[in-house]
C-alpha cells in the first residue's frame, strides 16, 4: 500500500536550518508530483512547496520563497524540503502528500495520500 513517511523535523533556532525528508513507497514515485504543506496550531493548511514528477517545475508559497528549497530523488523515492533562515512563524506540523497527477496543484482534491507529518518548532 502507499506509504509516505516524513522525517527530519525538530527544534531549530531562528535563523537555523532543517532538512525534511519524505520517503515514499507503494506507487511509481517518478510518475507523480509531490507537495509539502504545513499546519500551525489553530490555523488552516498552508501549501508550502511542490515539485513536478520530473522536477521540471516547482512551487513555493510567498512566505517561504528564497528560504526553502524542494527537491526529489526519484531513484530513492524521496522528496526533500531544505529549510533555511527559519522563523518562529515556520513552526507547524509539516506533511508531504502525493499528487494524483504529474503536475503540482494547490487543490486539496488533487492529492490522494498524506503522510503523518513531522513537527517543526522554531524557537530560541
Amino acid at each position: 500500500q502507499v506509504q509516505l513517511v516524513e522525517s527530519g523535523g525538530g527544534l531549530a533556532q531562528p535563523g537555523g536550518s532543517l532538512r525534511l525528508s519524505c520517503a515514499a513507497s507503494g506507487f511509481p514515485f517518478s510518475n507523480y508530483a509531490m507537495t509539502w504543506a504545513r499546519q500551525a496550531p489553530g490555523k488552516g493548511l498552508e501549501w508550502v512547496s511542490g515539485i513536478y514528477s520530473d522536477s521540471s517545475g516547482t512551487y513555493y508559497a510567498d512566505s517561504v520563497k528564497g528560504r526553502f528549497t524542494i527537491s526529489r530523488d526519484n531513484a530513492k523515492n524521496t522528496v526533500y524540503l531544505q529549510m533555511n533562515s527559519l522563523k518562529p512563524e515556520d513552526t507547524a506540523l509539516y506533511y508531504c502528500a502525493k499528487s494524483r497527477h504529474y503536475f503540482y496543484t494547490t487543490d486539496r482534491d488533487g492529492y490522494d495520500y498524506w503522510g503523518q507529518g513531522t513537527q517543526v518548532t522554531v524557537s530560541s
